[in-house]
């Protein structure tokens, strides 16, 4: 089984005769507009501050901090990208862990009193290069991702697994390292939790961050406890109770860190985990089959969507005063085909089970269906990456119809940061910059490197993991 790449659908009417083929209803502008008119150009007002244009870049984990938490010179120049891009959402930049035990990998950032200045600096570099770039900060507004990363915890070894847990799993025990119940986070260790949350925001107001991002996506801490469904005491069982972990630290933001804006990231479905198939295809396969129970927004089967509680979510969201929400959906652990749909998948993950362009649609109307019912939140959309070219077309059609509000970039902007402002700007793409989804910088941190874009970018093409990446993935395939 293979499938047409998106950067050989060279005209509207091949990209709309594959979308025909695969029965998609996906919208987009043969002609994207530029200026002061144009949809992506337009300003939004949130209640953390004004919006200047339609563009936001997601937070990354990049694999290249200290031991200590510490920025090192490769995060402090993908910050300055994240200046240079000409977006002005900046959606967490990074997800920095609330306490060392809770990182995941022992080179991500932490935010913690040792460690504020060195987040102060990376705040700096981010918004002089927008302001040297383009004239003025009065209409960006940077946040940070706040994230303990619970079962896919690493804090002291790349390769090593320190899960904390909100309940067993029938399939990610066994395979992320949960042995037993030692792993349980007790109410009381996720009541200690809350005031790390807390406390972190307050050194994120410091720091001089406009608002702070409560991480309740991609099968950490904060979007596992979404699906305990069957967790006793005050965490688990009722919705009530699966939303005290993200009531109690706003509750507390509010009293501590007064004036600090507060958005979410939240995987809005997710699916039963898959696992590579027989053969070598190693096409993506469901690892169970029957009832699944343990998706947040899933329909019971393991492969469908129920947005009940996801649409319950945000208006809880609406009630307690926040208005900024990021779309994403499932795990890039245990499901990443339906999370950030590619061709070529990381060196520990599954050939695609379908069209990648299946899953761009599919992330794409569920977050359509969220904005219908919700149209007074700023909603965010993601996953847009594999569509490559068509990448400013799908987000102006998808902005123009009131789909979604803002179009989110995570891994284009490690081979084309200045993807935003070419389109503002209506330069030609640059097709050589454009991501091409290779997974390079995924496989990369999964075998212990750093991450960022060494197919594309020259400045990663000559460091040495390139041509350790190159040698690991011919080995894979048989090569010398």
């Amino acid at each position: 089984m293979s499938f047409p790449r998106v950067s050989s659908l060279k005209t509207a009417e091949l990209f709309r005769r594959r979308l025909d083929e695969l029965g998609l209803n996906l919208p987009f502008d043969e002609i994207v507009l530029s200026g002061a008119e144009a949809p992506l150009s337009q300003p939004l007002k949130s209640v953390c501050g004004n919006i200047g244009n339609r563009w936001c870049i997601l937070p990354m984990e990049g694999w290249d901090g200290t031991n200590d938490g510490r920025p090192t010179d490769l995060t402090r120049r993908r910050w300055r990208n994240f200046g240079l891009s000409g977006a002005k959402l900046m959606w967490g930049c990074e997800a920095v862990a609330v306490r060392f035990d809770g990182r995941a990998n022992p080179s991500q950032l932490v935010i913690q009193e040792q460690t504020l200045g060195d987040l102060v600096e990376l705040r700096e570099i981010l918004e002089t290069t927008h302001r040297q770039t383009f004239g003025t900060t009065d209409d960006l507004l940077v946040g940070l991702q706040l994230t303990h990363s619970g079962r896919f915890a690493r804090p002291n070894d790349k390769r090593r697994m320190e899960p904390a847990i909100a309940y067993r799993h029938p399939v990610l025990d066994g395979r992320f390292g949960v042995n037993s119940d030692d792993s349980l986070l007790s109410d009381e260790a996720l009541q200690g939790l809350i005031e790390d949350f807390v406390r972190a925001a307050k050194n994120a107001q410091r720091a001089g961050f406009r608002w702070v991002d409560i991480k309740h996506c991609h099968g950490y801490l904060g979007h596992e406890l979404l699906s305990a469904y069957d967790r006793p005491g005050d965490f688990g069982g009722s919705f009530e109770n699966r939303t005290r972990f993200l009531r109690n630290i706003v509750a507390g933001i509010r009293a501590e860190a007064p004036g600090l804006g507060i958005g979410v990231r939240l995987s809005v479905f997710d699916f039963v985990p898959f696992q590579p198939g027989p053969g070598q295809e190693r096409r993506g396969v469901p690892s169970l089959t029957g009832r699944y129970s343990r998706a947040f927004g899933g329909d019971g089967t393991g492969l469908g969507i129920d947005l009940t509680e996801p649409i319950r979510f945000l208006q809880l969201l609406e009630q307690l005063g926040i208005d900024l929400l990021s779309s994403t959906c499932g795990s890039p652990y245990y499901n990443p085909h339906i999370q950030r749909p590619a061709l070529f998948p990381p060196s520990d993950g599954y050939q695609p089970p379908e069209d990648p362009l299946v899953g761009v649609v599919r992330q794409i109307q569920a977050t359509a269906a969220l904005k219908s019912r919700c149209p007074g939140l700023i909603i965010v959309g993601s996953g847009y990456s594999y569509l490559q070219e068509w990448l400013p077309a799908v987000g102006q059609a998808i902005v123009r119809q009131g789909m979604a509000d803002v179009i989110g970039l995570g891994r284009m902007v490690l081979s084309y940061p200045e993807l935003p402002a070419d389109s503002l700007a209506g330069v030609e793409l640059r097709r050589k910059k454009i991501c091409r989804t290779f997974s390079d910088c995924t496989t990369a941190p999964r075998n212990g490197m750093v991450s960022g874009c060494f197919p594309l970018d020259p400045f990663y093409r000559e460091r040495p993991e390139r041509q350790l990446l190159q040698a690991m993935k011919s080995a894979a395939d048989g090569g010398v």
